[in-house]
């Protein structure tokens, strides 16, 4: 596979009508040719951090009135959704500079900005990497994906006052557990999680519609737990300065099977839900408050 020539793409509607800008940074499935040959992994295994066609189940935001932007890099490249510098120092062979963050919950389980390891911690590299390697890849991906963010939440909050940032993500069916006694797939999440950081990143207008919009659908719907928002929401979610950020996590079940990945007969459905929940966002906007 060719290298992306961009790193990041923009969906604009025609017109820029409602005060949403959608997000997918770990939806990116370009893999560069040096990246697949130094990884020790099969491809299909290195693409098991993918947020599966997340960017196709969001792709009609424009029809709506609304931006999206994706990523064209992998996640297990470089993920956007971290620290530019959350670097773990085990996986370099000199020291980092003073301004990486060394230490963190994620660069335990290995996913930092230049992750260690996908999956279920499957490890990535055979051997140690370059510091300017990491720092390539930072300037390459995730530094235009953020400027590219930044610029679209300002444009929003000058054309409208106010801004909602949707964060979309997809999540394993089940969560891992060290108890004997359920099934080896581990605990069964909700279809969808919601993430406000604790009603820190939204106001809670956002979170409800967008809590109600879903349910209305059928979707057992979680909040915060375990996944209240990553970087990308805690980052921009600034309910005082009229941004306000939510993160979607869908569970990778309804739609696709997560070891052949391939969509299942719930993709097309699940796609209409979406298309019918962006709708609803979009006609249903002057009920939702300014910050």
């Amino acid at each position: 596979m060719a290298a992306f020539t961009s790193p990041v793409k923009i969906n604009w509607p025609e017109v820029w009508r409602v005060p949403f800008v959608f997000s997918s940074p770990h939806s990116g499935r370009n893999y560069p040719d040096r990246f697949v040959e130094s990884s020790m992994l099969e491809f299909d295994h290195l693409r098991q951090s993918e947020d599966f066609l997340v960017d196709e189940l969001f792709a009609c935001a424009p029809e709506y009135g609304a931006p999206i932007l994706m990523a064209e890099f992998p996640r297990a490249y470089c993920d956007a959704n971290r620290e530019a510098f959350e670097l773990d120092p085990h996986m370099y062979n000199t020291p980092l500079p003073d301004y990486v963050m060394t230490a963190s919950p994620r660069l335990a389980s290995g996913i930092g900005t230049i992750p260690r390891v996908v999956g279920a911690g499957q490890e990535i590299y055979s051997g140690k990497l370059d510091f300017q390697e990491a720092h390539r890849r930072i300037n390459e991906c995730y530094f235009p994906y953020h400027h590219a963010l930044r610029q679209l939440l300002e444009e929003g909050v000058k054309k409208f006052g106010y801004v909602y940032l949707i964060d979309c993500h997809s999540m394993p069916a089940a969560a891992p557990t060290s108890d004997a006694s359920r099934t080896s797939l581990g605990v069964q999440r909700p279809d969808i999680i919601l993430g406000n950081r604790y009603g820190t990143s939204c106001g809670p207008q956002l979170f409800n519609a967008t809590l109600a919009s879903l349910e209305s659908y059928g979707y057992n719907v979680g909040q915060n737990t375990p996944y209240a928002g990553g970087f990308i929401t805690a980052c921009y979610g600034k309910p005082d300065k009229n941004v306000h950020a939510l993160q979607i996590e869908i569970n990778r079940g309804l739609y696709m099977d997560q070891k052949n990945l391939t969509t299942n007969e719930g993709f097309k459905r699940l796609q209409q839900d979406i298309a019918a929940f962006i709708q609803d966002m979009s006609e249903g906007r002057s009920s939702l408050l300014t910050a």
